[in-house]
């Protein structure tokens, strides 16, 4: 790959945010406090999660005028063809609001019930930003696969990307991962290649200069610091596909687990989670505002939000608390319909209790009640209904 520099260490890393929760240094991995999720409907560059898988790529300045950085696109097309970023640049540039969310967000959580294997997250691995770059769809059509192809001329169902960022799941390999051709040729699905995030460059943490932006599914499929672009005739055989990031049933555990039997997960499920509270509180009775994201995956938009005081006992619609004049339901043209709405309710709590928040999306799917019934080995989508203690502080007489 021209124009790159790669580390064999951590000794470059990019500066991050102290405030910044860690949940791993090598390769760092770290999350918001939950708290600062519901600050803003577009999370700040510097408090949206960061993951990675190894040592931050560096790449030469692309505004330099002898920058070599560029993208090969190749496999089953009629004319492979190498991208550099002039080129990106001149296509059409778009923006678009798009909430990211990890797989293994909320995996504390689902340990809790039974061990997983995989970085710890509490619900801070999803973030809202407007992502401004290219329609991969645009793209593709330069190299001669029509917008809304099923198949390329030679065979191709599959796009794969690859990255610069080498990781030893995949024997020091690059990460890479795929989404179907008829996906990445649908402009409507907004498939981006990214080179901006929240209208400023992106930085490095966040996949400089250039990463996929594939909205409403897991963000192990939006690959960062791309490097090149395979049309394919079958999904990607790297390891995050075939191996991870795959959903099995509670009785599946590593001592029978065929990774075969499971497809790739792409979209993610309706999830919610309270932000303004923690996991236990001590408060004085009265009033309290409860806080928190809701958002699902695949364009589906959120319904509604219900929020119970009581254990789940009895429920409160919640309101949106978002960007002024954002309509709660993202089911027309003038929504953001990628993105995350933020929540709101105001309730009395007279004595101890625990707090409970569920989400329904605009196609009638909840969330579950217990994660004993979605728990998985790689502890994976944690969309159960998320509950934080309330303990009441009674002054003394």
């Amino acid at each position: 790959m021209p124009g790159l520099t790669a580390p064999s260490d951590y000794a470059r890393e990019p500066p991050r945010h102290p405030s910044l929760l860690v949940n791993s240094k090598e390769p760092f991995n770290a999350e918001p406090h939950r708290s600062a999720l519901v600050s803003s409907y577009v999370t700040p560059v510097e408090f949206f999660y960061k993951r990675n898988h190894g040592p931050v790529p560096i790449v030469d300045d692309i505004h330099k005028s002898d920058s070599r950085y560029s993208v090969s696109i190749s496999g089953l097309v009629e004319n492979a063809t190498e991208l550099y970023m002039k080129d990106i640049l001149e296509l059409p540039k778009y923006t678009v609001t798009a909430t990211l969310q990890c797989a293994g967000n909320r995996r504390t959580a689902m340990s809790k019930t039974r061990k997983v294997k995989g970085v710890g997250w509490d619900i801070g691995a999803i973030g809202n930003a407007v992502w401004g770059g290219a329609k991969l769809a645009d793209v593709l059509e330069l190299i001669g696969i029509p917008k809304f192809s099923r198949i390329s001329s030679l065979g191709g169902k599959h796009v794969e990307f690859v990255s610069i960022d080498k990781c030893k799941e995949e024997n020091g390999g690059p990460y890479k991962a795929s989404i179907p051709l008829s996906q990445a040729t649908n402009p409507e699905a907004d498939v981006f290649l990214a080179y901006e995030m929240n209208g400023e460059t992106l930085n490095r943490d966040h996949g400089y200069p250039l990463r996929v932006v594939v909205p409403g599914v897991i963000g192990a499929r939006s690959v960062k610091w791309l490097d090149s672009i395979n049309i394919l005739a079958e999904e990607c055989q790297g390891f995050f596909v075939q191996k991870d990031y795959k959903m099995f049933p509670p009785s599946v555990d590593w001592d029978n687990i065929d990774w075969s039997t499971r497809r790739p997960q792409m979209d993610f499920p309706v999830q919610s989670a309270i932000c303004s509270l923690e996991e236990v509180n001590c408060i004085k009775p009265g009033k309290v505002t409860v806080k928190g994201y809701a958002v699902s995956g695949g364009g589906r938009g959120i319904e509604r939000v219900d929020v119970s005081t009581d254990g789940g006992q009895t429920w409160i619609e919640a309101s949106k608390s978002q960007k002024a004049g954002s309509p709660y339901v993202s089911d027309d043209e003038s929504c953001d319909k990628w993105a995350w709405i933020l929540f709101e309710a105001e309730a009395d709590i007279p004595e101890s209790s625990e707090i409970v928040a569920k989400a329904v999306d605009i196609t009638g799917n909840i969330q579950p009640e217990n994660v004993q019934v979605i728990w998985n080995l790689r502890g994976i989508l944690n969309t159960s209904w998320h509950r934080v203690l309330v303990q009441i502080a009674h002054s003394n007489p």
